[in-house]
């Protein structure tokens, strides 16, 4: 379906600048969430602080989406 975000409440057009900002985080986030699972696979790292991580920079890249898209809901 083409143009989907306009029937999705709360999401605006976006301009060419801002899908390419927020690719780019999506980009590093990917690249980000593999360095994740390798240190989860070592036995040397504390998997309870990895998951930790994991959660923080999971939730700053969604905030760093969500500053550029800027929704108009909660």
């Amino acid at each position: 379906m083409e143009n989907q975000h306009r029937e999705i409440k709360g999401c605006r057009e976006l301009n060419e600048h801002e899908i390419a900002c927020i690719n780019g985080v999506k980009e590093l986030a990917a690249k980000v969430g593999e360095l994740i699972v390798s240190l989860d696979q070592m036995d040397e790292t504390d998997k309870r602080w990895v998951a930790i991580a994991k959660t923080d920079l999971q939730k700053g890249f969604m905030s760093l989406t969500r500053a550029i898209a800027q929704p108009t809901t909660f």
